[in-house]
């Protein structure tokens, strides 16, 4: 027999800290569209499962930087006139079995609604979210396989944020604004970069896109602001292959930033604006704080932390989001590449030190401080974000249309210039993918621009499958080191079908594409929509057209390199799956859906991709269930905080207490917090910081003798807080298994 009970676990502290101030943020329109946004949370399993990005089988999850969420708007120019619904997940990417799992709930919701020709789904790209949930093994190998806690979080909070944006529509308007973001993002692979054409990148000022494109959405009836989405590209992985907080890392950031800041410059009641104990005196502060002591552990219900949230998830809040776009060759690590051993400079060509590519890793403005990398590449995207959003007067009018199409993109015969006719691959990938990037390197010796493999590595691919002979001239000059597309056992390694997708709104087309595109791969594809559409638009279509591509979006297939990006075989070519003329055939097959949106025709769909939920592998186990030690309840201090000398703490340090805890997986907390920061006013205390702020964090880990769990809660106290007497709160879920069973 097992039962369940939920604990509340506080403490109480004392501390010193300062406020901010407030201004309004509203706007005015009439309405041209209806208009909804949504948001909802999606933090899976904070403990024991692997990471997906890094392919690190090491770094497995053991708490929460800050929550992750799923953030939606639709679109529609009347209640039966078109539509269209835009999803921003904080995960590493979208993927295809959720796509199909979010399509069935929705179908029973609201019928043909909401389709897959008119639903986008995208992922920000951390590195810091928890794996498991794609169904195709080679993306499932770190993570031991499918984790259906993982999948479940993710399904759950886009079919619940689409039903709050839905819920929420209304007469409103977008306005839309763009600007450069400077030093968010710098090129990782510049020495491929420069293999493509002088003259065509001549015509670009940098060789990475610092445009940020955001569309601001305004309530017609009131004029509030109710949600801004922005597209701007650079990677998730300020983050480093080492941590295991999960974390919307730098655009998870820069998301809770702009939420915030928009909610404290409109409402007067924020936490910030009364976060004041009465009094400034630090002796009646400290003596009132040393009269109180921690009250161990208590039982609470099942949503018993959701009650005492900072932000309550009404359907009522002010949404931003930032997308990703074509950053496949993009990092946030803008200090550049350097040896670990040396600090010089990485070979510019591999990215290596001495020979070996694990010493060359990138380094973020922060660096050391990887949280502080991902604050200031967040700030310095949410701070763009701000100044848009204020000066965002262009009004976006006119239709409402999409196109989506599934392609095998296997064995697509591709017409180049000059009426040469070529074909893409099965996927697979080359031996600069083991070598990994200078944000996260690889193993076993490989190094990026590596085209050549030893017979032992040759031996071992080749038992796992030995490509058949047209695979390795296709994949030329790509060495396949991993057959994937070819690999079906004990399900398929890679995916065939793809789904690629074209979204419009008024003069703004936003181009869904299920994976990395490098920098210049992504000028070339908006180019090419861009001059099909007005050639075909009967003018409807001008220069004035704005063309933005959504990386990462409705399921994921890796990297797109350039052709001559191709040639180097630097990661993000050796992970280019279809083989060197991948871009060609996006650009060709999205040529096709920008003529059938100018012309206003139909297009086929193509054949489904599959669904391998049944076929899945498992082998993450559940957590057992388990007690505290003997005498000892769950929410016991098992180390108290330690209080300075000077019975103070200031702005900037780092606060925290250990409790005695439960493994977070036995309860997600969904909507809800495993920390919270209170502060004492009055007689009352009222929640400050919970799991969603930047400053909080939980860790979760084994004691000793790895049979208890243990929680710690640290608060690194911000600037904007106020003078005061404050406590830590730990929030958590336990399983007890009967002893005499």
């Amino acid at each position: 027999m097992a039962s369940k009970m939920h604990n509340q676990h506080p403490h109480r502290i004392s501390l010193i800290i300062v406020i901010g101030i407030m201004c309004s943020v509203l706007g005015f329109t009439n309405g041209d569209y209806l208009i909804g946004v949504g948001s909802f949370d999606m933090t899976g399993p904070a403990a024991g499962v692997n990471m997906m990005g890094y392919a690190n089988m090491d770094q497995t999850t053991a708490g929460i930087h800050f929550r992750l969420r799923a953030r939606t708007f639709v679109v529609a120019e009347s209640s039966q006139g078109p539509r269209f619904a835009f999803f921003n997940l904080d995960a590493g990417m979208a993927s295809q079995l959720v796509i199909i799992k979010v399509l069935e709930r929705l179908k029973s919701r609201f019928g043909d609604l909401y389709t897959e020709e008119n639903l986008a789904i995208s992922g920000i790209h951390t590195h810091a979210g928890p794996g498991g949930y794609l169904q195709y093994l080679v993306y499932s190998i770190t993570s031991l396989g499918f984790v259906q806690q993982s999948f479940d979080a993710i399904v759950n909070a886009i079919e619940l944020s689409i039903v709050q944006a839905h819920n929420n529509l209304k007469p409103g308007s977008i306005f839309t604004n763009k600007g450069d973001v400077e030093n968010a993002g710098i090129n990782r692979s510049p020495s491929a970069y420069l293999l493509n054409p002088a003259e065509e990148r001549a015509r670009y000022p940098n060789n990475v896109d610092t445009q940020m494109t955001l569309l601001k959405f305004v309530d017609g009836a009131s004029g509030n602001s109710i949600g801004a989405f922005s597209w701007y590209a650079t990677h998730g992985t300020s983050m480093s292959r080492d941590n295991k907080l999960i974390s919307g890392d730098n655009r998870g950031a820069a998301a809770r930033f702009f939420e915030d800041w928009f909610t404290f410059n409109t409402n007067s009641s924020s936490t910030q604006s009364t976060n004041s104990s009465g009094t400034s005196d630090i002796s009646t502060l400290v003596e009132k704080a040393q009269t109180i002591k921690a009250t161990g552990g208590k039982p609470c219900n099942k949503t018993n932390s959701q009650g005492f949230k900072v932000r309550k998830n009404d359907g009522s809040l002010f949404v931003g989001a930032f997308c990703q776009s074509n950053f496949g060759d993009v990092t946030p690590n803008v200090l550049g590449a350097f040896c670990t051993d040396s600090g010089k400079p990485c070979d510019f060509n591999h990215s290596s030190c001495h020979g070996n590519d694990l010493f060359c890793v990138g380094r973020g403005p922060g660096y050391p401080d990887e949280i502080l990398s991902t604050q200031i590449i967040g700030e310095r995207q949410f701070q763009k974000g701000v100044e848009l959003f204020m000066s965002a007067t262009e009004e976006l009018i006119g239709k409402i249309d999409y196109r989506h199409v599934y392609i095998n993109f296997t064995d697509i015969e591709v017409e180049l210039d000059g009426n040469q006719v070529v074909k893409t691959c099965p996927a697979a990938l080359g031996p600069g993918f083991a070598a990994g990037t200078t944000d996260g390197p690889g193993a076993f010796g490989f190094q990026q621009g590596d085209t050549k493999i030893n017979p032992l590595w040759r031996k071992l691919r080749d038992l796992l499958k030995e490509p058949t002979q047209y695979q390795v001239d296709c994949q030329k000059p790509k060495n396949v080191l991993l057959d994937t597309g070819e690999m079906f056992k004990p399900y398929a390694w890679a995916p065939a079908i793809l789904p690629i997708q074209m979204l419009r709104l008024g003069k703004l087309i936003i181009l869904s594409v299920p994976g990395e595109f490098t920098t210049i791969a992504g000028r070339r594809l908006r180019e090419a929509v861009k001059e099909t559409l007005i050639s075909n638009g009967n003018g409807e279509f001008n220069d004035n057209t704005e063309v933005v591509v959504a990386g990462l979006t409705n399921t994921y297939s890796q990297y797109v390199a350039a052709f001559e990006e191709y040639k180097q075989q630097r990661y993000e070519a050796a992970s280019t799956l279809y083989g060197p003329h991948t871009l060609s055939a996006y650009i060709q097959e999205f040529k096709k859906l920008a003529a059938a949106i100018a012309k206003g025709e139909k297009i086929m769909q193509g054949s489904s991709p599959p669904d391998l939920s049944s076929v899945q592998l498992r082998l993450v186990l559940d957590p057992f269930g388990e007690s505290p030690p003997s005498g000892i309840n769950f929410g016991d201090m098992q180390q108290d905080i330690i209080i300075p000398k000077s019975g103070t703490f200031k702005k900037g340090d780092r606060p925290s207490a250990t409790f005695w805890s439960a493994n977070p997986r036995y309860d997600l907390l969904i909507e809800g917090t495993f920390a919270l920061v209170e502060m004492l006013q009055g007689e009352r205390w009222t929640p400050v910081y919970d799991g969603d702020d930047f400053c909080l964090f939980f860790k979760w880990k084994l004691d000793n003798s790895y049979l208890h769990s243990i929680a710690t809660i640290e608060w690194e106290i911000p600037k904007e807080a106020g003078s005061g007497v404050y406590r830590l709160r730990h929030f958590g879920s336990s399983k007890k298994t009967n002893p005499n069973i």
